[in-house]
């Protein structure tokens, strides 16, 4: 049942696949950027938890066990939460506009948002892609995928911690004053 599932989860990822690249063509040129070795290093390990979640030839030994009941309700609330975490991302890039980049950087002129869902969370895409992968992995259930949320959400852990430290360079009291007003991955409410 839930392998004709998936079908509902394909569209949610590439509409925000379609929409990244479009997207990536209209930012700011950057005036300071992470490192090559901090850059690659994450995205190790971000490529590392996507092949969890989504190569079905990862499905060896217990891996490709199922680690939930066969439902529709279990299949439905994870179309759900995939389309609603990326939806998510999708609503945090646009209030990112030219500002938004793939690495870690300041863009030219580069504000702090605070608009959108930005008003309640740092790291409004990374708990988009978050929420979007838990869902993902309910609608595959293998336990491959719950290793691979896993690997992601350490990834954004630690690709969100880089960022704050950037932005608190660069804004200073007005980037400690959003993080009181702000949760970091959870919203505050």
């Amino acid at each position: 049942m839930k392998e004709n599932m998936q079908y509902w989860i394909t569209i949610p990822w590439m509409v925000f696949a379609g929409y990244w690249f479009i997207s990536a063509l209209k930012t700011r040129a950057t005036v300071r950027r992470e490192s090559f070795w901090a850059r690659y290093g994450v995205m190790v390990i971000e490529v590392t938890g996507f092949s969890l979640l989504f190569d079905g030839d990862l499905n060896v030994r217990w891996l490709g066990r199922h680690f939930l009941p066969h439902t529709l309700g279990l299949a439905v609330i994870g179309i759900l939460l995939t389309w609603l975490g990326l939806s998510l991302c999708i609503w945090a890039r646009y209030h990112l506009g030219q500002f938004w980049s793939g690495r870690i950087t300041l863009k030219e002129d580069h504000k702090l948002i605070r608009t959108g869902p930005y008003s309640r969370l740092r790291h409004p895409i990374y708990t988009g892609l978050d929420v979007a992968v838990i869902g993902t992995a309910l609608v595959i259930d293998r336990w491959r995928c719950l290793a691979g949320i896993c690997v992601i959400v350490i990834g954004f852990v630690i690709k969100a911690k880089r960022e704050e430290a950037l932005l608190a360079g660069q804004f200073g009291p007005a980037f400690e004053e959003h993080r009181k007003q702000t949760g970091f991955l959870f919203p505050r409410l």
